[in-house]
């Protein structure tokens, strides 16, 4: 009796996969007190960022999880003082850009995912005989069946066409099918990493807030973006200010969001 082939993921995750690491300890104590104490501080003190730990904070965003290690963000980190003063004016002039010691701008690239998948084939290929064949399957064939859409999304909605009609008989990874879906892609990656980023800097101490009220379109020629590069979010950094937060944190009841099934 034949049996059943594995899915590629499984390949990749399970008995082929021999490489071991150890999980570090950590104390929860101050893990729990770094996310407590990560708040949106709207004004900053004039106590400069090290730039040493602001570089050290962008390295740690980029250690988020990403969908298939495709990396698909950039981050800009705001030094001159002349596109300081046009991002703050694209942040509208609010106190949380106006006072910021840094500023970073966070790029959604769904576009990487062709650009990272060549690097990623490259590294594979230096692997030479040690990378597991399943991986280069995974991002020579997966990768591109995944994320490639094709010229007006058309190959991608006849991705979706065939899914959904697997779908009827089995569990199916139905998107992203067309551009809007590859954008939220990776916007979802690119949102993990910029947690990283407020987090690590709350936890070198040191404050932030990401900001939404923008002038994105603004933002985007500043930089030198052309679509499908899309503004994820602007985040400001430094050391708050005695009046930098506006009030305690209000969260709802957890019982309106956590769900046991």
């Amino acid at each position: 009796m034949a049996t059943e082939k594995k899915p590629i993921l499984n390949e990749l995750f399970e008995s082929r996969n021999s490489y071991i690491e150890k999980a570090e300890k950590i104390k929860k104590e101050d893990f729990i007190k770094t996310i407590k104490s990560r708040r949106s501080v709207r004004n900053y003190n004039q106590e400069p960022v090290i730039e040493k730990h602001m570089k050290e904070c962008l390295e740690l965003a980029l250690l988020a999880p990403n969908s298939s290690n495709l990396q698909p963000w950039e981050f800009f980190w705001v030094k001159s003082k002349e596109n300081k003063k046009k991002i703050i004016s694209y942040c509208l002039g609010q106190p949380a850009a106006s006072t910021a010691q840094e500023l970073v701008v966070a790029v959604a690239r769904p576009d990487y995912w062709k650009v990272n998948q060549k690097r990623m084939l490259k590294l594979i290929d230096e692997m030479g005989e040690k990378a597991p064949k399943s991986i280069k399957k995974y991002y020579g064939v997966i990768v591109p069946l995944a994320y490639n859409q094709g010229l007006f999304s058309i190959r991608g909605y006849i991705k979706k066409l065939a899914m959904e009609l697997r779908g009827i008989k089995k569990p199916t990874p139905r998107e992203p099918y067309n551009k809007r879906g590859m954008a939220i892609w990776a916007h979802k990656s690119t949102a993990l990493a910029c947690e990283n980023l407020m987090l690590s800097l709350r936890a070198y101490g040191y404050d932030s807030c990401p900001m939404e009220g923008i002038d994105s379109k603004r933002i985007k020629k500043l930089l030198g973006l052309r679509n499908p590069a899309e503004i994820s979010m602007v985040i400001s950094a430094g050391k708050r200010a005695i009046n930098g937060v506006y009030g305690k944190q209000v969260r709802f009841n957890s019982s309106y969001f956590i769900h046991e099934i």
